[in-house]
């Protein structure tokens, strides 16, 4: 939302469990369009077979934007595998379709509060 009243929802992908998932308040640190991606640790332990390193385009799992917040590995991003949204699917990050990040991408600012409830 914004100071003048003006608000917007998305649909998200869900976190795989619990224990994935953050609730709270952080903020927006840094925004790529573009990004490229690397597993967590712990996704690497969870999928051995994935690739290291990920760089931009249609095959990242982080599709074309990302606006990554002071919690480590929780980013806000998009992605070209639109089976995800609405459904367990997610490692903890925010997943969205590709043209609602981009928009939320050109309104956030870094140091943007969010709220995860």
């Amino acid at each position: 939302w914004s100071e003048d009243g003006d608000f917007r929802l998305y649909p998200t992908s869900v976190p795989l469990s619990e224990d994935l998932t953050r609730l709270g308040r952080t903020r927006v640190t840094r925004k790529v369009e573009g990004p490229s991606w690397a597993p967590t640790p712990a996704m690497k332990r969870r999928n051995p077979e994935w690739p290291d390193f990920v760089g931009p385009g249609p095959d990242n799992p982080l599709g074309t934007h990302a606006l990554y917040l002071s919690w480590q590995y929780y980013p806000i991003h998009g992605t070209h595998d639109t089976r995800k949204i609405g459904r367990k699917s997610s490692n903890g990050c925010i997943g969205l379709y590709n043209e609602h990040i981009e928009e939320l991408f050109a309104l956030a600012r870094v140091n943007t509060q969010v709220l995860l409830i």
